[in-house]
């Protein structure tokens, strides 16, 4: 299998964190693709006509996107740790995954309003929407970080998501005020498949 990545993909890191969770990372050739939201890669693009990585290769040629897609499917390769629970579980953690990707989702909009925007363009109530709803997300899960289990695929996707807030938005401060998530991420990130997949770039 061939994984279309970039190092500083928070969603890419997701991917990379389970397949080393469940053991799958060797089978899987990690391909460095470039591309911006204005200007994709032609390598992603024949891949995924929406130009978006990660997307994952299958020998057979076929392709799967995106991130929550390529995860289930690993998952369901692995023949040890499993990350999609089963029963009422299950719909915690596909919440927990939705609750953090959506995080995710709002601060790549306000990375691109700051960086790939012309400044005489950037509109000023628009990125303060997006933070919003990144503080309103990192509230959320301070009340629910005790009660997680140890490791799903909500916990990855907390991990990376909040490792990109490291990462791109240090000025958010996010661990001021949530104690709790603080302290779950100060352990959480010291895993091996954390370790292995810290984001460049």
């Amino acid at each position: 299998m061939k994984l279309l990545y970039s190092p500083a993909s928070p969603y890419a890191r997701k991917v990379l964190v389970l397949a080393h969770e469940t053991g799958l990372i060797d089978r899987i050739a990690v391909t460095v693709a470039g591309g911006s939201p204005t200007g994709p890669s032609p390598e992603v693009a024949a891949h995924n006509p929406l130009g978006k990585i990660p997307a994952l290769v299958l020998e057979d040629g076929t392709v799967l996107y995106d991130s929550r897609v390529i995860c289930e499917y690993l998952d369901g390769l692995s023949a040890g740790p499993r990350l999609f629970p089963e029963g009422p579980a299950r719909w915690d953690a596909l919440t927990r995954q939705a609750l953090a990707d959506g995080l995710l989702d709002a601060a790549l909009l306000t990375r691109y309003e700051r960086v790939l925007r012309p400044e005489a363009q950037r509109w000023a109530a628009w990125e303060a929407g997006q933070v919003a709803k990144i503080t309103a997300a990192l509230d959320r899960f301070e009340t629910l970080v005790a009660d997680m289990p140890a490791l799903d695929i909500g916990t990855v996707a907390l991990a990376c998501a909040v490792g990109y807030l490291d990462l791109r938005f240090p000025d958010l401060a996010w661990r001021d005020g949530r104690p709790a998530t603080a302290a779950w991420y100060a352990v959480f990130e010291g895993r091996p498949s954390m370790v292995a997949t810290v984001p460049q770039g």
